[in-house]
């Protein structure tokens, strides 16, 4: 049966790391694939397949396309993955069904009623199981419920480790401008603070994760010109693509794990970074960095302030790298020590 007329919208870097999409791509020759998701997007682009990037949430791309679609993942574990499918399928529109495709368990998740000819067309050409199931889902207002975790594990709000699992389910409580661990959190209140300092967060539309972002390191690529504009990024490492372009010639990270998510995205680009981190590292991603880049510890205060006032001494035209690094670390003086620089 042909699936060549369907929307593949893909979630997740191991989708693209494990083959899952190049596999899927031949094997249903779908009309267009869709990536969603910060590390998705990375892994897609040093995949090199013909995909298109899509800056939204797995939910609202599926709610704006109106042919058939679904949605392929590949969670940490089977039980992970099909709670992230039954997140999406919650947030979709009541007469909208969810096709998923969880890589993890080889599994296809017909969620809502969903279009059963479609679940059957892909188990054809797949040799996936099936199973129908209903999201039963609540969304009490104010609250969040980040489930699927493992003990021990960093819990991420918006890119921000707010602490680590106790548990298999953390549940958060949001009042304002603040949020609050009700359960299965030893909360880390440096991060906690910095989603306050940043304007707080709603959580019924946070991107919430549980665990590593990614699990493999990344590509290497070819150093891009000397010069260009420096972008600034606060500990939001999850919104760069929405700052990098062609004239981006380097990258100011503010934050241990923000240092090492933009180290990452940038490593296969060429792009370098200059994180001003202060120890507290949560180790998110592997570490990678462009050639250029330079990573300083601040001894006596926190990479918050610091990395502010290096900010500071961005102008808001183009800088020659190397020489605005070396400005920027003169600045510096014995506030800090370099501990990487490549």
């Amino acid at each position: 049966m042909s699936t060549n007329d369907i929307t593949m919208v893909v979630h997740g870097p191991e989708v693209f790391d494990c083959g899952d999409v190049a596999w899927l791509m031949e094997r249903l020759t779908p009309r267009v694939t869709l990536v969603a998701g910060v590390m998705a997007r990375t892994a897609a682009e040093e995949s090199r397949l013909p995909v298109e990037f899509v800056g939204e949430p797995p939910s609202a791309i599926l709610r704006s396309i109106a042919g058939r679609a679904i949605l392929v993942n590949h969670g940490k574990t089977g039980e992970s993955g099909k709670i992230f499918g039954e997140i999406v399928a919650s947030r979709l529109n009541n007469e909208q069904g969810l096709v998923h495709l969880e890589c993890s368990s080889h599994t296809i998740f017909l969620w809502n009623d969903a279009d059963a000819s479609l679940g059957e067309e892909i188990a054809e050409n797949t040799g996936f199981q099936r199973e129908y199931v209903v999201s039963r889902m609540g969304h009490e207002p104010g609250r969040r419920e980040i489930r699927g975790c493992l003990p021990g594990e960093p819990v991420c709000v918006n890119g921000i480790v707010i602490g680590r699992a106790t548990a298999g389910t953390v549940v958060l409580e949001g009042t304002g401008d603040a949020i609050r661990p009700i359960s299965g959190l030893i909360p880390k209140a440096h991060g906690i603070e910095k989603l306050h300092r940043i304007g707080g967060v709603d959580l019924s539309h946070a991107w919430c994760k549980s665990g590593q972002i990614r699990s493999r390191a990344p590509a290497s690529g070819s150093r891009r010109t000397g010069t260009g504009r420096v972008v600034v990024i606060d500990h939001c490492g999850h919104e760069i693509f929405r700052e990098l372009d062609a004239d981006t010639g380097g990258v100011l990270a503010i934050g241990d794990d923000t240092t090492r998510v933009c180290g990452h995205i940038c490593s296969h680009r060429g792009i370098p970074v200059l994180g001003i981190v202060d120890g507290d590292a949560d180790h998110l991603v592997d570490t990678a960095y462009a050639p250029g880049s330079v990573i300083v510890e601040v001894t006596k205060e926190r990479d918050d302030e610091v990395g502010v006032e290096v900010a500071r001494l961005v102008p808001p035209y183009p800088v020659q790298w190397e020489e605005w690094v070396a400005q920027a670390l003169a600045h510096l003086s014995t506030r800090g020590r370099v501990i990487y620089r490549y």
